[in-house]
């Protein structure tokens, strides 16, 4: 069984997208032009910058939560969720 973990953690997010082939993207039709997203597909859609994801994580108060140990070290569980307190 895995663990789980969120952080707000710029390297440690990227580091764990990046690792599992992930790219940084807005959500399509979003009302909210912050909303962010992961892409793990080969042929990215609405991709955007590193710094263009995580300014839309700060400004949508989002935190990023991940599976941070399972059996399969590349497992692609990790979602945004609404922060709560301070993340690391």
């Amino acid at each position: 069984m895995g663990r789980f973990g969120t952080t707000t953690d710029y390297s440690r997010i990227r580091h764990w997208i990046e690792v599992r082939g992930g790219h940084p993207a807005r959500i399509k039709n979003a009302r909210d032009s912050e909303t962010v997203r992961v892409d793990f597909s080969s042929e990215p859609q609405d991709e955007i910058s590193w710094d263009e994801f995580f300014q839309g994580l700060d400004d949508s108060r989002l935190a990023f939560l991940h599976r941070t140990q399972a059996e399969d070290d590349v497992a692609r569980f990790g979602k945004m969720v609404r922060r709560k307190r301070r993340h690391h």
